[in-house]
């Protein structure tokens, strides 16, 4: 494991090796995840893409140095309760997703990544769709899985951020040692149980997550003005956008991750750029990872080639 400093707090992150791809395929993992959870896509990706996946501040093993006590976290909660609608800057907290895109603009200047193609998985997915935005030039396109949205239902989200802190509020660091524990999350969020290392992972994930930074991205991620400026960022977005849904996806059914791929001008009227697969949940990249493999790898050389056809139309004209 490798590691860089951004504002203040090492992140960690994993870089394969360069290949004649030219360019690398970033992952960003989602809510109470960590970069390991990409394994099973990029083994089959990383002989032939060099592949970047990190821990998102706050997340896994990219943990402030000074860690945030349970007062803190209480008065970032009120804070945040009482700002959830109204209109904010994205910028001005360091948990939106916004805020957490220049965090990725920040590790791909260090690691001189000049050009790339960002994967997100759920909050990874919106952080992706920020990140093109803010690096036109180097983002060549974004693929979101298990990503979707701008659609604001006030009582489904107020009821939805009441469940996620009363969730992050049971968490002790002994949890993990629970006999059978993880058990529970084999079945929690897909179609299938996972086995049983990864469900073992996910505990530790939720266990180890710094408080501030679990309920300030859950949070800052559902405001009312978060969720409604979706559409007109991916609209904007002139990088191609795909999205990825799992047919069985409860937490982001397959209609909203639609619904939010239909603003691209890739949609086309019949959802182009929408993928839907069959017998999975939330976690594609844990339940289907050769099928997401297959679809990247895909996507990705499908427009490598387009690109270099129109170049070659360029010359030729």
């Amino acid at each position: 494991m490798a590691t860089i400093e951004i504002l203040g707090v090492p992140h960690a992150y994993e870089l394969t090796a360069p290949t004649s791809y030219p360019h690398t395929l970033v992952f960003i993992h989602g809510w109470l995840n960590s970069r390991g959870y990409w394994q099973p896509v990029i083994s089959p990706l990383s002989d032939d893409f060099q592949c970047l996946s990190y821990d998102l501040r706050g997340f896994g093993e990219s943990q402030p140095r000074l860690k945030t006590d349970f007062s803190r976290e209480q008065n970032y909660f009120s804070l945040s309760a009482k700002s959830s609608s109204a209109v904010v800057n994205p910028f001005d907290s360091v948990y939106t997703p916004a805020a957490y895109a220049q965090d990725l603009v920040a590790l791909l200047q260090q690691l001189n990544v000049k050009s790339a193609w960002l994967v997100g998985h759920s909050l990874g997915g919106t952080i992706a769709l920020w990140g093109a935005a803010q690096m036109p030039e180097c983002v060549k396109g974004v693929i979101c899985i298990n990503s979707g949205g701008g659609i604001y239902l006030k009582e489904a989200f107020e009821q939805f951020r009441s469940a996620g802190q009363r969730f992050l509020q049971v968490r002790p660091r002994w949890l993990s040692q629970v006999p059978l524990i993880d058990l529970l999350f084999t079945r929690v969020s897909v179609a299938r149980p996972l086995e049983r290392n990864w469900a073992r992972q996910r505990v530790i994930d939720f266990v180890v997550a710094d408080p501030e930074a679990a309920l300030g991205a859950l949070l800052d991620s559902t405001t009312e003005e978060e969720i409604n400026h979706l559409p007109q960022l991916v609209s904007q977005l002139k990088q191609p956008i795909y999205f990825l849904a799992g047919a069985e996806d409860k937490v982001m059914e397959p209609k909203y991750v639609r619904h939010l791929a239909s603003f691209h001008p890739l949609f086309s009227y019949c959802g182009d750029n929408f993928i839907e697969i069959p017998d999975c949940g939330h976690l594609a990249m844990l339940e289907q990872p050769d099928a997401v493999a297959t679809h990247i790898r895909s996507l990705v050389l499908q427009r490598s080639k387009g690109e270099e056809e129109r170049k070659r139309g360029e010359v030729l004209g």
